[in-house]
């Protein structure tokens, strides 16, 4: 049976900044195979979003089949570490190594869970691309689950959702993203011969004031409001006496299921171009809002973290995106994992007895599948 601790610590010793592939998955697929897994690795993908490694793994059972998504690939450390970021030490019954809480962790956990409970059919679905633009990453594992006729019945996400303790939250859904770069072109020309020229911040400003004002929605019973923000304006003009020839800005719109991207991209635009209708777009929805409602799976789940850990769990829809949104396509999907305080941060650390605590629920979730 895999042991949580060494199992973490040797993926976190595997370097695995996004698009992740190699060492990493070798380390997991030896401990999955020595459990009776049948391990499934294959690569996809181009640079600049690849080559990326996939895995996954099945072990039949009886029962509902229950699988358990995750991904191995981590965001850069950055600077400031007290040791090696991918030299995992433990200090104080905290486990030091990024990948620690989000996600190698609860990976770790997970696997040594299959190695202590038996019953339901069970399939981790792991990638290297969730950091990333997850272009090769959950969608590819989906089409190749098709061909093999991979279909289960519920999906545990092992995304870092608890706050304060292990188990106090189960994301149930996600609220929908959404990024829109707008140019608005305009005429370069003297500031002091402006009848010469045709300013294109005075529209830009004119409409972003605009969408500002707009009040998408109050917010739902599993959802909060949705709202839009201007993340950047960008001119480019290095000279004061110039009318520039354009300009430009980013929106990012979280927005609950109220909504679907494509509509949102319009509305953007009906209001841009009220202002400026010259102006040109480019969006990229990363996912839409998509929610499991209550109902038998997120039941078991929270039984299974109150007998464990009696903590009673809050649903909830908070955050931002994960490759849930694209697993609720197949099956019900909830998230449940670490704690998140320290998930991307420098010295990024996860417990021991968190860890522990993890790997013992998702057994009772495992023994309860079944």
């Amino acid at each position: 049976m895999p042991d949580v601790v060494e199992l973490a610590r040797a993926l976190i010793a595997a370097d695995s900044v996004t698009p992740a592939r190699g060492a990493v998955f070798d380390v997991l697929a030896r401990s999955l195979a020595d459990i009776g897994f049948d391990v499934d690795r294959f690569v996809v993908g181009e640079a600049p979003d690849g080559p990326v490694e996939n895995m996954i793994a099945t072990r039949p059972g009886s029962g509902r089949h229950l699988a358990f998504a995750g991904h191995l690939d981590v965001v850069p450390p950055g600077e400031g570490w007290t040791g090696g970021a991918f030299d995992p030490v433990v200090r104080d019954g905290l486990l030091y190594g990024r990948g620690a809480v989000d996600m190698k962790g609860a990976v770790a956990a997970f696997a040594a869970a299959a190695g202590r409970a038996g019953g339901s059919t069970l399939t981790l679905l792991i990638t290297g691309d969730e950091e990333g633009p997850a272009t090769h990453g959950t969608r590819a594992i989906i089409e190749r689950m098709a061909t093999r006729h991979i279909a289960p019945d519920m999906c545990i996400v092992g995304e870092p959702t608890s706050t304060a303790r292990i188990g106090d939250t189960v994301k149930i859904g996600r609220r929908g993203s959404l990024n829109v770069w707008i140019e608005i072109p305009g005429r370069q020309g003297h500031v002091a011969y402006p009848h010469l020229a045709d300013n294109p911040i005075t529209p830009l400003i004119a409409a972003l004031a605009r969408l500002q004002a707009i009040e998408l929605d109050t917010g739902t019973a599993w959802f909060q409001r949705s709202n839009l923000e201007i993340t950047d304006v960008a001119v480019g003009n290095p000279a004061a006496n110039v009318i520039p020839a354009k300009a430009g800005a980013r929106l990012s719109i979280r927005f609950n299921d109220l909504h679907r991207g494509e509509d949102l991209i319009r509305l953007v635009e009906a209001t841009v171009r009220a202002h400026a209708p010259g102006a040109r777009f480019r969006a990229r929805i990363s996912g839409e809002a998509f929610l499991t409602a209550p109902g038998a799976l997120s039941a078991l789940v929270v039984a299974a973290i109150a007998e464990v850990a009696g903590v009673t769990a809050e649903l909830s829809t908070t955050g931002g995106t994960s490759d849930a949104r694209f697993l609720v396509k197949l099956c019900p999907t909830v998230e449940l994992g670490l704690v998140n305080a320290t998930m991307h941060k420098v010295d990024e650390a996860v417990t021991l007895d968190d860890l522990a605590m993890l790997t013992a629920i998702y057994a009772r979730i495992i023994e309860r599948a079944a």
